[in-house]
């Protein structure tokens, strides 16, 4: 599996860049948990302010996930709570749960193992915008396949959770500031696609408004930035993106 290890990262990356939405993240991270013989994954992006919702984007029993996040159980989870400080990911099974765990604590793990999740490979995201995120590799027991597998390729699902992280933060998060300068939705959107290389009149096909309506939005996007080239705007709109982490 090692020896496949660079394919498996480059499709990964391929998936990644062409996901729009939470099912195709889903696809892609579940695609590759697979290959290294990880069966169940979930992504948990915390909100940024205490009254906001978390992102879960997980292929754990739906049922379980719509009652996680009904319960905001990640205000208590333990795991969570641990990822909170960052750091190295860390493994973690029944008989490590410590003996600070309260009992509502001791009732979450309980009711997870319901569920087929009962220990983990958990990697904390950490990112310079003060977002935090945790990305778990999941298994119904401790067994030693689970655990090598999990060992084996931690450094490569560490790097891979990372990427995850970012490219959701860039498409889910409905962001649209660029350089501090915050664009409309049609602005924005005319701008990557011109990173990707596309033409006004490409746009409106993909769009379905007219290459003078994607120009324009274009104009209106250069202005607002104060610059006087598309390139320019382009190399904004990068480093923009970069910053995330």
């Amino acid at each position: 599996m090692t020896r496949d290890l660079p394919a498996i990262f480059e499709t990964f990356l391929k998936q990644l860049s062409e996901s729009v939405d939470q099912t195709d993240f889903r696809e892609a991270m579940a695609s590759v948990a697979l290959r290294l013989d990880l069966l169940t994954f979930a992504y948990l992006s915390l909100p940024l302010q205490p009254s906001g919702e978390a992102r879960l984007i997980s292929n754990y029993p739906p049922s379980w996930t719509a009652y996680y996040l009904r319960n905001r159980y990640h205000k208590l989870d333990p795991i969570v709570l641990r990822a909170r400080c960052g750091g190295c990911p860390f493994i973690w099974e029944p008989d490590l749960r410590g003996v600070g765990i309260s009992q509502v604590q001791q009732r979450l793990f309980a009711e997870a193992a319901e569920f087929g999740i009962c220990c983990g490979l958990t990697i904390p995201i950490v990112d310079r915008r003060g977002g935090v995120a945790a990305m778990t590799f999941a298994a119904d027991e401790p067994n030693s396949a689970f655990m090598r597998a999990a060992e084996k390729h931690e450094q490569a699902l560490q790097l891979m959770a990372t990427y995850f992280h970012i490219h959701v933060r860039r498409k889910l998060s409905g962001n649209r500031m660029v350089d501090g300068v915050l664009l409309t939705p049609r602005e924005h959107e005319c701008l990557q696609w011109a990173a990707r290389g596309k033409s006004a009149s490409d746009m409106g096909c993909i769009l379905g408004v007219k290459p003078r309506t994607a120009a324009f939005h274009l104009d209106n996007a250069k202005k607002k930035l104060g610059v006087r080239t598309q390139n320019q705007a382009i190399a904004l709109l990068a480093s923009s993106q970069s910053s995330i982490l």
